[in-house]
């Protein structure tokens, strides 16, 4: 309710608003009627107060004081009975009513405060409980509409035709998922925000309002609240003023709705989530019995066997602030899912996992490997810049070669949490690196370095003994010997020696190793002591 309202109360008949007009359309929530001298700490925001001003009768100038006060508190106004002790009211408490816009309202001094306080407080009462009934019948209509299977669409369209203003459901990444109004430009105007990091989402009001410079189109909104601590908001395209509570609640009513809805079906999306990380987990770990049985559970993925594939892996770099473990699990699962989001409108092809903290993108390949640099690289950088804009995070991708099948990609992940391990080792923030196959160098130093002595020394025996002079002439022939495909010619070639000498060299290491060099096994470990050697530096 209103002051000008209250003005047409049969008790405020021969009222008068003497000063403050302009704070005519504050909204009274409650009436109090005291004299008390320190009556101010009593008082409530939106609260009019009704009052004889015995307690200033000696003191009338008192009266600006108090009027001062209860603006600090927010009080909706004053409403005095004058000619009773308060002969009239001193002219510097009217100029600043009137300045700030503070309602002061004469009262007659022929009815009883008594009788002004209950019709106010009945009228005030009837309202919020014709408001109340509304709230009741709203809500109870919206989830008949819901239940019946009707949808959240045919919802926003009932709504929008019943406050008359177009409304569209955006989810907590600000993405619209429902209008009552094809919203193409404005669409393209939410997502620019959105890729900027826009937010605005304010738990403690009940709405809020902003405009877009672009169109000067107002938008009213109003968040949706579920278990999430952020899970979107019904957005009305128009100015809803604070004036219009029964317009305010009814949107109320259909954002509690909603968010019932938007529970259920965030139930089911985790569940199906769950099903299909399962299965990824236990394909990636070797868990299923044979291949059959792989593609016949990827089939129900919608993960066709026979298609190319690029596996990447996603992991947010450390974060440079504190988080408790529940914090880093729920910001790590908000993360997620924008990328899960972003890649479904990106292709609705690529399939997304999670394991632990990683995120898995499959990317299908439909013509060549050039996609990925056409396609693929360029969606994860911009990917990367959106969480950045958005979350202040930063995350890095590992990419796996060209998978030929989807059976292919268990060895793919790997490869793509090794390019995701190497780029981490390399001290790099929010980078995409690309699996390189290793050579021989690399792979020996992932073997201990005494174990590779061990094999060396066993393999060579005598001749691994390099302080003999002789070992060190017949370890050169014999590695000249293999380089050169165990051609003797072509080694003695190499070597400016005649081939008699070469022959002789290699029987006598033969003689030390006592292993023949015509077998294919010796002579592969050979060049694998030597590349040993080398490593070593032995």
């Amino acid at each position: 309710m209103k002051i000008s309202d209250i003005l047409h109360i049969p008790a405020f008949h021969n009222a008068r608003l003497i000063a403050g007009h302009k704070g005519k359309e504050r909204e009274v929530y409650s009436v109090n009627m005291m004299d008390a001298p320190d009556i101010i700490y009593y008082l409530k925001p939106n609260e009019l107060l009704v009052t004889t001003a015995y307690h200033l009768k000696d003191n009338p100038h008192d009266l600006l004081e108090l009027i001062k006060s209860m603006v600090e508190q927010q009080c909706a106004g004053l409403a005095i009975k004058t000619k009773r002790f308060l002969e009239e009211i001193p002219e510097n408490a009217l100029a600043y009513a009137n300045e700030i816009g503070f309602p002061i309202i004469e009262l007659p001094i022929d009815i009883s405060l008594g009788e002004v306080v209950n019709q106010l407080l009945s009228y005030i009462l009837d309202k919020r409980t014709n408001e109340l009934l509304l709230a009741i019948e709203t809500h109870q209509k919206f989830t008949k509409h819901i239940m019946s299977g009707k949808g959240l669409t045919s919802l926003l369209r009932s709504l929008s035709s019943m406050i008359k203003y177009p409304i569209i459901l955006l989810n907590k990444h600000f993405r619209i998922i429902g209008s009552s109004h094809p919203f193409s430009n404005l669409s393209d105007e939410l997502r620019k925000l959105y890729t900027n990091g826009f937010r605005f989402f304010l738990p403690n009001t009940s709405y809020s309002c902003f405009s877009i410079i672009s169109n000067r189109e107002v938008v009213s909104v109003f968040p949706i609240y579920t278990h999430e601590e952020n899970s979107g908001c019904l957005a009305v395209i128009g100015m809803i003023p604070f004036s219009n509570p029964s317009m305010i609640l009814t949107i109320e009513q259909a954002a509690n709705v909603i968010s019932f809805e938007l529970m259920k079906e965030n139930a089911l999306k985790q569940y199906t989530k769950k099903v299909r990380n399962e299965f990824f987990i236990n394909f990636t770990e070797g868990a299923f019995q044979s291949l059959e049985e792989v593609t016949i559970k990827a089939k129900e993925f919608q993960i066709i066997n026979d298609q190319s594939y690029i596996c990447a892996v996603g992991k947010l770099d450390e974060s440079r602030t504190m988080l408790s473990f529940t914090e880093s699990h729920k910001e790590i699962d908000t993360i997620f899912e924008f990328i899960e989001e972003e890649s479904h409108i990106f292709s609705k092809s690529i399939h997304h996992f999670v394991k632990g903290n990683i995120c898995i993108l499959l990317f299908p390949i439909t013509e060549s490997w050039t996609e990925l640099n056409t396609i693929i690289l360029p969606f994860l950088e911009e990917l990367q810049i959106k969480i950045k804009n958005r979350y202040n995070r930063t995350v890095s991708f590992g990419l796996s070669n060209l998978c030929q099948q989807f059976l292919d990609v268990q060895k793919g992940f790997r490869e793509a949490l090794e390019a995701l391990q190497t780029g981490r080792l390399s001290g790099n923030r929010q980078f995409i690196q690309i699996y390189r196959r290793k050579d021989i160098f690399e792979l020996l130093q992932m073997i201990p370095t005494q174990d590779l002595k061990d094999f060396y020394n066993e393999t060579l025996q005598k001749l691994s003994d390099q302080s003999i002079h002789e070992n060190q002439i017949l370890l050169h022939t014999l590695f000249v010997f293999l380089e050169n495909h165990c051609q003797i010619s072509e080694t003695a070639k190499k070597l400016y020696v005649h081939r008699n000498t070469v022959i002789y060299r290699l029987e006598n290491c033969e003689k030390l190793i006592g292993k023949s060099l015509k077998d294919p096994d010796t002579t592969f470990r050979l060049r694998l002591a030597f590349r040993i050697k080398n490593l070593l530096h032995l």
